[in-house]
C-alpha cells in the first residue's frame, strides 16, 4: 500500500504543479507548447518503466500474476500505448463537446484539468472492479473480448460523426436538475444570476466530458486487462496515459482532419485485443507482438492519412 500511496501522491503533485503553478493563469495552449508538454509526459511515462522494473525486481510490490521484471515492463509499455492510442477517439469527442458548448480555447485547459482529475478517481474504481472480476471469474475475460470486438465493429460502421452533446442524455438530465446559463463568466463553473446559483457552459462541458470518459473507459480498461491483470501495472499505465491527454488534445485536435485514417487504426487495435482476450486460454501471444501490432497500426493510419489524397482534392485537380 505504500507503493500505491506514493504513486497516487506523485500523480497529485503533478496535477498541483500543472494547474497551481505552470498554468495558474488562463491562456490559450498553442501547438508548440502542446508539443513540448506531450513529449514531456511521454518521457515521464516511458521513464516510469524503469520504476516498474525496480519494483518487480526488488519484490517490494505484490506480484499476483508472477511477472518477471522484464515482462512487467513490456506489459506496462503495451498497456500505456493501448490507452494512449484509444485516447485519440476521446480527443475527437472532447473537441466536439467544446465546440457544441462554445467553450473559448483560453478556458479549455481548466475544464480538461478537472475532467482528468475526476477520470482518475472513476478509473481507479473501474480498474479494481475489473481486476477483481477477472481474478474471481476467469470466464469474464471472454465477455470483455466479445465486447471489444463489438466496439470495434460499431466503430468501423458508425464512427463519431453523429455525436451531438446537446442531444445527449447527460445534458438533458443536467438541465432538469440544475439551472444553466449560456453566459460564460471567466473560468467560473457557477455564477450568481437573479439570486440563483446557475451552472455555466464550462460546468456542463465538464460533466459531459466526465461521463463520456467513463464510457471510453469501458473500452480501454478491458483492453489493458487483456495485456495483464496485475492491478498496479493496469492502474499506472492507464493513469500515465490520462495525464498526457490534455496536452495531446491541444496537439492532436488541430490535426484531426489530416489524420482521417487513424480511426481505422483504432478499430484494428480493439479487434486484435478482443481476439487476444477470447483466445487467451488457448494461445499465448508474446508482448512484443502486441506492441508491434499497436505501433504498426498507428503508423499505418498516419501514413495513409498523409499519402492518400482526400477525394475533394482529387476532384478539384481533375
Amino acid at each position: 500500500m505504500i507503493i500505491w500511496g506514493a504513486f497516487i501522491f506523485l500523480v497529485f503533485i503533478f496535477l498541483a504543479l500543472d494547474l497551481g503553478v505552470l498554468n495558474k493563469k488562463d491562456h490559450v495552449i498553442r501547438s508548440k507548447e502542446a508539443s513540448i508538454w506531450t513529449a514531456l509526459w511521454f518521457t515521464v511515462a516511458m521513464s516510469f518503466s524503469g520504476v516498474i522494473y525496480w519494483l518487480f525486481s526488488s519484490g517490494i510490490i505484490d506480484n499476483p500474476t508472477g511477472l518477471t521484471p522484464g515482462d512487467a515492463v513490456l506489459k506496462y509499455i503495451t498497456g500505456y500505448l493501448i490507452e494512449l492510442s484509444l485516447s485519440i477517439d476521446n480527443v475527437f469527442v472532447i473537441a466536439v463537446i467544446f465546440s457544441a458548448f462554445a467553450i473559448p480555447p483560453i478556458y479549455q485547459h481548466r475544464v480538461l484539468f478537472w475532467g482528468i482529475l475526476g477520470a482518475i478517481v472513476f478509473r481507479a474504481f473501474m480498474i479494481l472492479f475489473g481486476v477483481a472480476l477477472i481474478n474471481k471469474f476467469e470466464w469474464i475475460i471472454y465477455v470483455f473480448g466479445i465486447f471489444l470486438l463489438y466496439t470495434a465493429f460499431k466503430m468501423l460502421r458508425t464512427g463519431n460523426s453523429d455525436f451531438n452533446p446537446k442531444d445527449s442524455f447527460v445534458f438533458k438530465q443536467i438541465k432538469k436538475i440544475y439551472p444553466i446559463t449560456t453566459v460564460i463568466n471567466g473560468h467560473n463553473f457557477f455564477v450568481k444570476k437573479m439570486g440563483l446559483t446557475v451552472a455555466t457552459p464550462l460546468f456542463v462541458a465538464l460533466i459531459v466530458i466526465e461521463i463520456t470518459d467513463v464510457m471510453f473507459a469501458l473500452d480501454s480498461i478491458p483492453a489493458i486487462l487483456a495485456i495483464t491483470s496485475d492491478p498496479f501495472i493496469v492502474f499506472s499505465s492507464n493513469i500515465m496515459a490520462i495525464l498526457g491527454l490534455r496536452s495531446m488534445y491541444f496537439l492532436v485536435s488541430r490535426m484531426l482532419t489530416k489524420f482521417r485514417y487513424i480511426h481505422y487504426s483504432l478499430v484494428v487495435i480493439l479487434a486484435f485485443v478482443g481476439f487476444k482476450m477470447i483466445f487467451s486460454h488457448y494461445v499465448t501471444i508474446p508482448e512484443w507482438i502486441s506492441l508491434t501490432v499497436i505501433v504498426v497500426s498507428l503508423l499505418s493510419g498516419v501514413l495513409a492519412s498523409i499519402l492518400i489524397p482526400q477525394k475533394e482534392e482529387v476532384i478539384k485537380d481533375n
